[in-house]
């Protein structure tokens, strides 16, 4: 991910902290969001038909969350958390090392769409269907939270001498970040986001090439002794 700017969040993405009370309530509808957002897409979900849908106030959406950003940027952040981080890899895979372990995530991608499609429908919406705006504070959450475990998981790397150590962490975390992304995007067929990506899945064996020959690259990038 990229760094955010300097530049202030809008008003529209700032919420009073919920009550005790309240929790409940804005976890109703997060819940209630994300499934919304996952079928319809971003622009043609609508905020009073979510309110319909729970049988409240569609004003009461807006009370907790601010705007239809606002409320997609919290769903997005609990898509985001549903993910496993790069180290929940199992200890074998991790004891094969760094590289190992991007290997079992790419080659798991599919697997784990169709296991919980809707959150990573969310994580879809949030990096290619949505404003500017949204995408900055999207960044600015991943930044803060690293809800992957990126930065543990380069430091693994580092202290097992298979990512270079003269490169500075911070640029590296964005290399993996943005460029292990895409590649999993790039992975999924259009039967799974139809006309989003360019080419359909090939066979097994072309998607295991595939995945040998983008860590090849990202090796050349980062990788010790290459």
């Amino acid at each position: 991910m990229s760094a955010s700017s300097g530049v202030v969040s809008s008003p529209r993405y700032h919420h009073l902290t919920a009550r005790p009370r309240s929790e409940g309530k804005r976890a109703r509808i997060v819940d209630a969001a994300m499934r919304h957002f996952a079928e319809q897409g971003y622009d043609a979900a609508r905020v009073g038909d979510l309110a319909a849908a729970l049988g409240i106030a569609k004003g009461s959406i807006f009370q907790h969350f601010g705007s239809k950003d606002g409320l997609f940027l919290e769903v997005y952040k609990k898509a985001a958390r549903s993910f496993p981080r790069y180290l929940d890899a199992p200890a074998e895979v991790c004891d094969r090392g760094f590289f190992e372990v991007l290997r079992y995530w790419l080659a798991r991608t599919e697997h784990l769409v169709h296991e919980d499609w809707i959150p990573y429908r969310v994580s879809l919406l949030g990096n290619y269907g949505t404003s500017l705006a949204l995408k900055r504070e999207i960044n600015r959450f991943m930044l803060a939270e690293d809800p992957y475990g990126t930065v543990a998981f380069v430091r693994f790397g580092s202290q097992r001498g298979e990512v270079r150590s003269d490169l500075d962490q911070e640029m590296v975390v964005s290399i993996l970040d943005w460029t292990i992304e895409r590649f999993q995007d790039a992975l999924l067929t259009e039967e799974l986001d139809p006309g989003l990506f360019r080419r359909q899945g090939g066979p097994a064996e072309k998607k295991e090439a595939r995945i040998t020959q983008f860590l090849d690259v990202l090796k050349g990038a980062i990788g010790v002794g290459r």
